[in-house]
């Protein structure tokens, strides 16, 4: 009896799982939900509002900012490309690129932290008005983000200069990228809703 293969089944791939492990991108929604409901209060909180909020944000250093934008997105760029090099099994290049994302993680750190001394110097705190509760709130949330995301960097850059990631073996390397690109994610939208939208 000739045997006919199944020409209904569909050919397809292997199934394309995110890079990293599962419980990372778990951990990222649970924190983009976070700030996704921080963000909708700041909105709400902005809509009975308008005017004093559009004063306060004058206040706000927005070249320092900008800058601070600029930083995050070298710095995913660094950690992407460090990534794909320990792929290809240059571990020495990938660490490289991740001590040039870490070079612009503390650039931000640096940045945002004479900010904070700006404002504190003035006087301003969390009891000041609405505007700078929520200013003071959510950018620290993030400041203290960028802080474990660069002490995740550190050890990934440490790890992958000991040659522990390569080709065979980028669960780590890539779950800790995942994070750090969810914190450069969330200053992006961060920076414009808060110091710039009006």
């Amino acid at each position: 009896m000739e045997h006919h293969p199944d020409i209904t089944a569909p050919h397809s791939g292997p199934a394309v799982a995110p890079p990293g492990d599962l419980a990372i991108w778990f951990f990222i929604l649970a924190e983009l939900l976070a700030f996704g409901v921080f963000f909708a209060a700041y909105a709400f909180a902005r809509a009975h509002n308008v005017e004093l909020f559009n004063e306060m944000q004058q206040t706000l250093d927005r070249p320092a900012g900008a800058l601070n934008t600029v930083l995050l997105i070298t710095a995913s760029w660094c950690v992407a490309r460090g990534v794909e090099a320990t792929r290809r099994a240059r571990s020495a290049t990938g660490a490289r690129w991740l001590a040039g994302g870490i070079l612009c993680g503390g650039g931000f750190l640096v940045v945002k932290g004479v900010e904070y001394a700006a404002k504190f110097g003035a006087g301003i705190n969390l009891s000041t008005n609405t505007f700078y509760m929520f200013y003071l709130s959510l950018t620290f949330f993030h400041f203290m983000h960028v802080i474990l995301g660069m002490i995740i960097l550190i050890v990934l850059w440490w790890q992958t200069r000991q040659g522990v990631y390569g080709p065979a073996d980028m669960n780590g390397i890539e779950s800790g990228a995942a994070y750090w690109h969810m914190v450069d994610l969330v200053w992006i939208v961060l920076f414009p809703l808060v110091y710039v939208m009006r």
